[in-house]
């Protein structure tokens, strides 16, 4: 049974419910740069990825590089008034979070935003100092090469086999498998669970507190009677 003692979340879709911003933000730096406006299902198939490879993706044709830079400081500049209201958790994060933290994981936080992007919600939590380590797009390679996942994990000195991955995307659980780390596929995001089964999570959740109940059942942290960590 697997011992896990990290447990790394994705951020918007898994913890947040940002998506519709996420969409919303797209689509006003599309209108600032007289880019077609794509389809909200476009917009969340990138969802996962940073703000470069998403528009490379999204807009193929798109290479003169004043336009790409314009596309992403319109989208960043949308995006970060929209979050001066931070976005909502999803129902069951907190109390859920709290609890694994209680319980002796260490927490991380893997995402496609910017390091700017994710100081700003965080903060707007109160939360810059409640993850043990957190890792950004702009600040390593992108989903899904597992360089991120490795740099969690050698901070926090946990093999792969000890570490979990909670993600929205098939970016995300694509970045597990490429690292060797087992994976949780939420369906309440960007991405159906339909979709993402293909890359083989553990587990696939319709609502955050499935993952509490299944990793307090026994799938996670074995201690003995006094609490410390066994192997």
């Amino acid at each position: 049974m697997p011992d896990y003692r990290l447990l790394i979340f994705d951020w918007d879709g898994t913890l947040v419910d940002s998506i519709g911003r996420i969409v919303e933000s797209m689509h006003r730096a599309a209108e600032l740069c007289e880019l077609p406006r794509l389809s909200d299902e476009a917009i969340k198939g990138i969802i996962g990825l940073g703000l470069p490879e998403a528009i490379r993706t999204l807009y193929p044709d798109l290479r003169e590089e004043a336009l790409v830079e314009r596309f992403r400081l319109g989208y960043g500049e949308h995006y970060l008034g929209l979050e001066n209201e931070p976005s909502a958790l999803f129902p069951g994060v907190l109390e859920s979070l709290e609890s694994f933290r209680e319980q002796g994981y260490r927490l991380a936080v893997a995402t496609g935003k910017s390091r700017r992007g994710l100081h700003k919600v965080l903060a707007g939590r109160g939360w810059l100092d409640y993850f043990d380590v957190t890792r950004c797009a702009d600040e390593t390679a992108s989903k899904p090469h597992p360089r991120m996942l490795h740099e969690i994990m050698t901070h926090c000195a946990v093999a792969p086999e000890q570490a979990l991955m909670v993600g929205d995307s098939a970016f995300d659980l694509q970045m597990a498998n490429n690292a060797g780390v087992d994976s949780v596929a939420v369906g309440f995001g960007a991405q159906p669970l339909q979709a993402l089964q293909a890359y083989g999570p553990r587990l696939a959740i319709e609502h955050f507190d499935e993952l509490h109940a299944w990793l307090g059942a026994g799938q996670g942290i074995k201690t003995d009677e006094v609490g410390e960590y066994v192997g």
